[in-house]
């Protein structure tokens, strides 16, 4: 063949692979283009102003879905009274599951409970009379333990629940391990001894974790039942209904002194807020002449402060850059919040940014398109927020394209 002939052969080869490499090169995908999260720290602004923590013992505040506050006094497990009975009731509720409204099974009064509140009213004990062959549903039991405080119905559901006290007992310290509880002890389910022991902060995370089952919530909130043999019974919590507290549980002794641990709910912009405290240890003095008025007045002050504390504040402003579109073929496109976002919290309460959702990009983006979603969240509270393009990302020329095999 001349060589004429070789010459064009070889033109028309590297026109073909040409023309094959601009083919491939528009019809491959071009690279991804990456979301690269802005690194953003923020928290609460604002003065925060100073919670009214009482002057003796301990006390504790959270707020429930958010987290804790803060905490007072030397948080050493200190006797606890009564309180003990919120654990003996979410021991027996989480054995013996009730709905709202529902009554749940029969336990019929023995003999040795009739024998225990004879023995209990004896030594001065908080009891709620009982006799032999009367029958109390679940619900009864419960509203007999938690409203006016029964030491013997306390015993009566421990032993109907695990066979014994002791056995009762067992369950309800494996349950404070594992809600992380580590500086509670229980000995008996009443509270009476003074070897069960807690501190203010045990107390309100319980007593978070008490309040979200709805039956139990339901209880506390009540101002009296009526019993078959004990007929009607008042709640102890004297401040039900009061300054939106709605629960939980008081307890009073001698080593204890007074103690309460509450709930109270309040209404920020649209949202209902429950505020969990405890006071652990109050004595009595001239202004407060027995140990439940000053662990009633000790909570009071406290609630108060805290509701000048709590606040729900716009943590993240619409427009914000939460992100990047970072694509090899063009400036970076800033990924900005479609919303604004609010949070329930307190000044100093930091809040976290998350990238949660991003969407695969290896074309063109508009200006507003939806290229993924942030979570914002304090505590253990959060709100989404979609991610949008502030401007447009284009599609990769033919140039980049025929330039970046």
């Amino acid at each position: 063949m001349p060589r004429l002939w070789w010459g064009v052969l070889a033109g028309l080869v590297l026109l073909l692979a040409a023309a094959a490499y601009v083919v491939y090169a528009l019809v491959r995908s071009p690279p991804g283009a990456t979301v690269v999260p802005v690194s953003r720290a923020a928290a609460f602004a604002g003065p925060r102003s100073p919670l009214a923590w009482p002057n003796q013992g301990e006390a504790a505040l959270a707020v429930r879905g958010v987290g804790f506050i803060g905490s007072h006094g030397p948080g050493q497990p200190t006797p606890i009274a009564s309180i003990a009975k919120v654990m003996t009731a979410y021991v027996v509720l989480h054995d013996h599951p009730l709905h709202v409204g529902a009554a749940g099974p029969q336990i019929t009064v023995t003999p040795a409970d009739a024998a225990v509140f004879d023995a209990d009213r004896g030594t001065g004990q908080s009891v709620v009379p009982v006799q032999p062959g009367e029958r109390l549903t679940e619900r009864q039991a419960l509203e007999g333990m938690l409203l006016p405080s029964g030491n013997n119905i306390a015993a009566m559901l421990a032993r109907w629940d695990a066979g014994s006290e002791g056995a009762f007992v067992a369950r309800m310290n494996a349950t404070a391990g594992a809600m992380g509880l580590a500086h509670t002890h229980y000995s008996d389910a009443s509270g009476v001894a003074a070897s069960t022991v807690s501190t203010a902060g045990d107390q309100v995370h319980l007593g978070m974790r008490a309040m979200a089952v709805p039956v139990f919530a339901q209880i506390v909130g009540m101002a009296q039942t009526n019993l078959p043999v004990a007929g009607r019974q008042y709640n102890k919590n004297a401040l039900l209904g009061r300054n939106g507290i709605v629960g939980i549980k008081t307890g009073t002794t001698s080593e204890a002194g007074g103690c309460f641990l509450f709930a109270a709910e309040d209404r920020l912009a649209g949202r209902t807020v429950t505020i969990v405290g405890a006071v652990l240890h109050q004595l009595a003095s001239g202004a407060q002449p027995s140990i439940i008025a000053a662990a009633f007045a000790a909570s009071t002050a406290l609630l108060d402060s805290a509701r000048r504390v709590v606040v729900k504040r716009r943590v993240l402003r619409r427009g914000t850059t939460l992100a990047w579109i970072k694509a090899p073929w063009a400036d970076r496109v800033p990924l900005q919040a479609a919303a604004s976002a609010a949070l329930v919290g307190w000044p100093g309460l930091r809040t976290h940014t998350t990238i949660v959702e991003r969407t695969v990009i290896s074309g063109s983006v508009i200006t507003g398109q939806e290229v993924g979603s942030a979570v914002i969240a304090a505590g253990t509270q959060h709100d989404t927020v979609r991610l949008v393009a502030a401007r447009d990302l284009p599609s990769p020329s033919l140039l980049w394209r025929l330039t970046h095999p």
